[in-house]
């Protein structure tokens, strides 16, 4: 098993970005040694140089190596890397660095090219002769479906290697197929036949479920390929890819695939044990304040549903009276229910009874921001009514959510919560993990000053 892991792992690596970080690491070296850069610049000039580069995506996965497709794309960078540098040591250093620093920049440019013409090169030929290619799933055996893996399989050089085809209603016999047409699920055939990129493409299926399936590719992290619907007429574009005629939208991989991600996992864990530290007075206060209101027990525990549909106890202050049967599992909390008192309904309104959550944070069961946690028979349920509900536990859920900050909290549109849930994960970033925390902070003031 765990060579398999490590096979699997390998296969996944992409082997020409990493050349083309190596040749442009070498370029700037070999650069900077030539015009005898000093040490502390010639660092300068290769974190400006790598970083502008990277930002401009010159490092990403793409299914054509191509050099003359590249080369507008690495000239802005290294012109902007340029200015930037030029800009620095105007204000920095005196006249004569600037000079040697602007000389370096256009010398990386004169080795950097050709090397990462001949990398391109090399990517195509290993991927025709060596079959260094992904593994590939086909969503859909209509006639663009079966083009695209007949496309795969006569232009090895994209770096595609088509394993079968997912589809309930193929356009052809499945002896006319040119690969097989695969009876299991997706995520099983993605398992089985450890396939690294799905491509979405048309189906004769009157309920084709390619969101589902764009969803399930992108929590097992597979790169997903998308045929956009008018594609004769669609234009290149910075997330577009190109099967020889054919347009593919790339998606953005999972954020929990992302280095940013252990980011915003330290940051959870500092800032929820600041948190508590800090808080500790209050949580104190709150908590005889339960103890003199309505008695024990002062924590209310539940279990919730958290990432991968795994289970964990939550944690909150207890705002509701206890009676003599436990009906929280399957009871929704409405506003008005008599069970809760001032006490109860002071924590509900300044959300302080969320704040032994903090203790869930740093456990690892959920995160600052993200979904919030259900209970497993709502989850269950909302699943089989509203579409793509179950969706929303591909990432860690969290203390606020981008929904809880358009005001949907208690009870409202649990449809309006899945769709603000999975618009969040599309589109995470750290950035927009603080924007949510600024507005969950104005939202907490707002309503207690009403």
């Amino acid at each position: 098993m765990p060579e398999t892991v490590a096979r699997d792992v390998l296969s996944r690596v992409n082997a020409v970005a990493v050349l083309l970080v190596v040749v442009d690491i070498g370029a700037v070296v070999a650069a900077a040694l030539t015009l005898d850069l000093a040490p502390g610049w010639a660092a300068v000039a290769a974190t400006v140089l790598l970083g502008v580069r990277a930002s401009n995506r010159l490092y990403r996965r793409r299914l054509q190596l191509s050099w003359f497709q590249d080369l507008p794309r690495s000239v802005t960078a290294t012109m902007t890397s340029f200015a930037l540098l030029s800009c620095v040591t105007l204000v920095v250093s005196p006249s004569g660095s600037a000079t040697v620093l602007q000389w370096t920049v256009v010398a990386f440019g004169a080795i950097s090219e050709p090397v990462r013409l001949g990398v391109f090169a090399f990517g195509r030929w290993a991927r025709r002769r060596l079959g260094r290619c992904d593994r590939a799933i086909v969503v859909g055996a209509g006639k663009v479906g079966v083009d695209l893996v007949m496309t795969m399989r006569n232009h090895p050089e994209f770096g595609l290697r088509p394993v079968g085809f997912i589809d309930a209603e193929p356009g052809l016999e499945s002896a006319d197929l040119p690969v097989p047409l695969l009876g299991e699920g997706l995520a099983t055939a993605i398992t089985r036949h450890r396939v690294g990129t799905v491509v979405l493409a048309f189906s004769h299926a009157r309920d084709s479920p390619v969101v589902d399936a764009a969803i399930t590719a992108h929590r097992l992290g597979c790169t997903t390929l998308v045929v956009p619907r008018i594609y004769e007429l669609y234009q290149d574009g910075p997330d577009l890819e190109r099967l020889r005629s054919y347009p593919l939208i790339r998606l953005s991989t999972a954020p929990t695939s992302r280095p940013s991600w252990w980011v915003k996992r330290g940051l959870d864990m500092v800032l929820a044990g600041a948190a508590l530290a800090l808080l500790l007075p209050v949580l104190a206060v709150c908590a005889l304040a339960v103890l003199l209101e309505s008695g024990r027990p002062v924590i209310f525990r539940q279990v919730r549903v958290g990432m991968d549909d795994r289970t964990f106890q939550l944690y909150k202050l207890r705002s509701v009276r206890q009676g003599d049967v436990d009906d929280s599992e399957n009871t929704w909390s409405v506003a008005g229910d008599t069970r809760v008192g001032p006490v109860g309904r002071l924590l509900r309104r300044s959300s302080l009874d969320e704040l032994p959550q903090l203790w869930n944070i740093l456990r690892g069961d959920m995160s600052i921001v993200g979904p919030r946690p259900e209970r497993p028979g709502f989850v269950r349920e909302f699943s089989m009514i509203h579409e793509l509900y179950w969706a929303r536990h591909r990432v860690p859920t969290g203390l606020t959510g981008l929904a809880q900050v358009h005001g949907l909290r208690g009870d409202t549109s649990i449809a309006d919560r899945s769709r603000y849930d999975n618009y969040y994960i599309a589109n995470w970033s750290l950035w927009l993990d603080v924007k949510i925390v600024l507005l969950t902070v104005g939202e907490l003031l707002c309503r207690r000053n009403r």
